[in-house]
């Protein structure tokens, strides 16, 4: 355990160098807002490894996001707010406090009721006591897909929701309806008014049979490139043109690609 630990202040010790004095140019000059984007990019690198099942880049993925975390820490260690520990220290505390029926003595039985209990929590605490809506506190900045299920939740919370999965169907229909006449009239303007309003219906079906609508359509994106590439490698091999082919001779490959990932078989 010791070595492990002594492993976090090792990492700790090595940002700490790289600021330093006769540190890296590079790193010396970031600041919390030239590194924003690097914390997205290594988180989204993580969410594929996870996609790919695969453990030894996981554990590379955790590691580039924990570095960019302790990297964040550092600057703020420079500027005299705090250093790593305090924020571990902070999150400790929170986590004990927002799960007091695992640390005190609240019977909470179900997932809804414990995610409930959080946002009560949340609200109550100092840094949100201001927030005027239940809607309050989901990052503007969030993908949309996500943002709008976050939202959907945090309404859902209060009581402003479906009763059951046929009703949000029913939604869904009505917003394609809805959708398809303002395609029709060829109205741009709602056009992408219902456009929305189909895509945030579809998200609150996710939210139902809790599937989180932004990894799903994620992992559609990335089938979507190993099927095309599938067509692109396979027409190449035989001498055809993707130009030259209609969507009907394309198809033949695309449902050969779907076959061969439902046997497992790489593609």
């Amino acid at each position: 355990m010791n070595s492990k630990i002594n492993s976090f202040d090792d990492l700790l010790r090595v940002m700490s160098k790289l600021r330093s004095k006769d540190g890296c140019s590079w790193d010396k000059e970031q600041t919390w807002e030239s590194i924003k984007s690097y914390v997205i990019e290594e988180s989204y690198e993580l969410l594929e490894a996870v996609d790919e099942k695969n453990p030894d880049k996981i554990k590379e993925e955790l590691g580039d996001l924990l570095f960019q975390i302790i990297f964040y820490a550092k600057i703020a260690e420079e500027q005299k707010d705090f250093d790593i520990y305090d924020v571990c220290n902070y999150t400790k505390k929170k986590m004990i406090r927002r799960h007091p029926h695992v640390f005190g003595n609240i019977n909470l039985t179900t997932s809804r009721d414990v995610l409930k209990h959080w946002e009560d929590i949340k609200s109550k605490e100092p840094e949100n006591v201001d927030r005027e809506s239940a809607l309050d506190g989901v990052p503007k900045d969030l993908p949309s897909l996500l943002r709008a299920q976050r939202l959907q939740k945090k309404a859902g919370i209060t009581g402003f929701d479906w009763d059951n999965i046929e009703q949000v169907f029913q939604k869904v229909e009505e917003e394609l309806a809805e959708f398809k006449q303002a395609l029709f009239e060829k109205k741009q303007i709602e056009m992408e008014h219902e456009l929305g309003d189909l895509l945030f219906s579809l998200v609150n079906v996710g939210r139902f049979i809790k599937v989180n609508s932004d990894e799903a359509l994620r992992k559609t994106i990335s089938r979507f490139i190993k099927r095309f590439k599938f067509i692109e490698k396979e027409t190449k091999i035989k001498g055809e043109s993707l130009k030259e082919m209609s969507l009907k001779e394309m198809d033949v490959y695309w449902e050969r690609a779907k076959k061969l990932e439902k046997e497992n078989i790489p593609i």
